[in-house]
């Protein structure tokens, strides 16, 4: 019996950029997508040029039929994220998509700066495959079917998500903010 509940913090409330920014990009992914790790660029220079202007929240939608590590990936992510250290390993983890064992993780954990010794066993033990679950099964009920999946401000984005139209996206939102 556990003496007492373990609050942790979710990836809805990890986000990258201005907090107060007016236009919030979010994403639906899996660390051992291709395509993810392909667009994972395009927001790094999203992120440089709408700076104060774009935050950006990843979530989890682990294909676990396709792609075997993807859901421990994610729960290694949120256990860096309990650290503060949820975007080093993010990037940590689109670089070694092909190398995702637990072993690997609590490797690239501890090359993050997580100092929590019990991370191996907090993977095994799946302290947050449920978290992972909610985000999936929120990207299920919103429309997300495959990866990446993106969100500008709550509403679908159904373009091809290049830096150009994910720009002209985020340029659709910031006017819409202006006229309201």
């Amino acid at each position: 019996m556990k003496s007492k509940e373990l609050d942790i913090i979710p990836t809805k409330d990890v986000f990258v950029g201005d907090p107060k920014a007016p236009v919030t990009l979010m994403e639906y992914g899996d660390y051992e997508s291709e395509a993810c790790a392909k667009v994972n660029e395009v927001i790094q220079r999203l992120l440089d040029h709408y700076q104060g202007k774009m935050r950006f929240n990843f979530r989890h939608f682990p294909l676990t039929k396709i792609h075997q590590h993807a859901m421990k990936a994610a729960e290694a992510s949120l256990g860096a994220a309990q650290e503060g250290k949820f975007w080093e390993m993010h990037t940590m983890l689109f670089e070694h998509r092909r190398r995702l064992g637990a072993i690997s993780l609590r490797e690239y954990a501890k090359d993050c700066g997580v100092a929590n010794k019990k991370f191996l066993d907090n993977l095994v033990d799946s302290t947050y495959g449920w978290q992972v679950k909610s985000d999936l099964m929120e990207g299920l009920d919103r429309g997300v079917r495959d990866v990446p999946a993106f969100f500008i401000n709550g509403e679908l984005f159904t373009g091809k998500p290049t830096f150009e139209n994910l720009s002209k996206g985020i340029e659709d939102a910031l006017k819409k903010k202006k006229r309201a």
